[in-house]
């Protein structure tokens, strides 16, 4: 019996574990962006809507990559001869060629890693999201490169994963300054 086996026979278990962990991870990066930008407690709220906004986009589009992987064939790729050649290979490789939900995805997490790296974390969380954001790159190079592709129970994994991360950001970066009485001492 393997892991997956196990984790649909006990499916509830299962979901809320995932569900906890992205909502920890959303958490954790929600207090590092607090932290480390405290102007912005002021202005919670419009905040929280826009990072709920960008990780809800992000969800969407990472799940949908993630259901229907846009396979990489080997027996396509061709050594570029020209820089026009070597930047579509690129684009190839990247799965940048998939569509506008590639380049959504892409974009919004290349802003989710700038918010990343500025957040400040602590080093034992930072392990944590890095070695959950590992394993997530390594399923996703998995599924691109290779013949997998996930059952539903995988993808709802994924999802509860991914939405769980955007409600722990919103919930943490939601509340308001409570610093304003300090103002009037």
């Amino acid at each position: 019996m393997d892991i997956i086996s196990v984790a649909q026979e006990n499916f509830l278990i299962s979901f809320a574990v995932t569900f906890t962990i992205g909502i920890l991870q959303g958490a954790i990066l929600g207090r590092g962006i607090r932290n480390r930008f405290p102007s912005l407690k002021r202005h919670a709220r419009i905040i929280s809507l826009i990072l709920l906004i960008l990780f809800a986009i992000n969800a969407i589009a990472s799940i949908i990559k993630f259901a229907a992987p846009e396979k990489f064939s080997v027996s396509d790729f061709s050594i570029p001869t020209n820089l026009e050649e070597g930047f579509s290979a690129a684009i190839s490789l990247l799965g940048l060629d998939a569509g506008l939900w590639s380049v959504i995805a892409m974009s919004v997490s290349v802003t989710l890693i700038i918010i990343f790296k500025f957040a400040d974390i602590h080093q034992i969380a930072r392990y944590f999201m890095f070695t959950i954001s590992v394993i997530i790159i390594l399923v996703a190079l998995l599924s691109r490169f290779t013949d997998f592709v996930p059952t539903l129970f995988e993808i709802m994994m994924y999802a509860f994963y991914q939405f769980g991360i955007t409600i722990g950001i919103f919930f943490v970066t939601r509340r308001k300054s409570d610093d304003d009485l300090k103002e009037f001492s």
